[in-house]
């Protein structure tokens, strides 16, 4: 369904892309945000899904400063592989990419971001620091507590699981306490429920998840 394209940031750093577009008229715009195995199958499908439900979507490959079309994908060697990245992650230079992305929709309509994993992260500080979007969700992002001081100037919704071996429960108590301006989600389940690809996939947890995202985002985007 969809297709790879190019996008520049402020710095003029060129980084790729997929955009996957609706049938139609478009609802708005999404920018979909990755987890470390870069924009991989399992993200290209989540586009897709998007798109299908009337969203132009973009997912920024914001590992493309570190390694030019990195993808991966799950098992334990490539995990081993991709959890090489984590140290070498500029925040601000993956916000810049990321607000290429959402200049790119713009003239679709409203704009909306959504993040797994790392990209849940980019999605919260996005919703606090870039400009252009209407709303705001991240699923599991494993630094929002040790950000959750900043102020998301666009609605925000957060999913988390309750037994994520990587985010704590303090951790979503403390993003509570902080932001009681979000929508915040604790389901029965682990780390990255939503990836139907990994171990940790929890299809009810998925499913309710992505029917509260797809609520959230018809409410301020369309």
């Amino acid at each position: 369904m969809g297709t790879h394209i190019k996008l520049t940031a402020s710095d003029g750093f060129e980084l790729g892309a997929y955009r996957a577009d609706p049938v139609g008229q478009p609802k708005g715009g999404l920018v979909v945000l990755q987890e470390i195995f870069g924009v991989n199958r399992h993200i290209r499908s989540v586009c897709d899904g998007f798109a299908a439900r009337g969203y132009a979507v973009i997912a920024p490959a914001v590992f493309d400063r570190y390694s030019r079309d990195f993808e991966s994908g799950y098992s334990p060697a490539e995990v081993e592989e991709a959890r090489k990245f984590i140290p070498r992650i500029d925040w601000r230079a993956m916000l810049r990419d990321t607000q290429a992305a959402i200049d790119a929709v713009r003239d679709q309509g409203k704009v909306g971001i959504v993040g797994y994993c790392m990209g849940g992260t980019v999605a919260f500080l996005a919703a606090g620091t870039l400009d252009g979007l209407s709303a705001a969700v991240g699923y599991y992002g494993g630094q929002t507590a040790r950000n959750a001081d900043l102020k998301p100037k666009a609605p925000t919704m957060l999913h988390f699981g309750d037994h994520d071996q990587s985010i704590p429960m303090s951790d979503v108590e403390i993003v509570r306490e902080k932001r009681p301006d979000c929508e915040i989600f604790v389901y029965p389940a682990g780390h990255a429920f939503n990836c139907d690809e990994r171990a940790g996939y929890d299809a009810d947890a998925a499913r309710l998840a992505l029917e509260r995202t797809l609520a959230f985002f018809a409410k301020h985007i369309g």
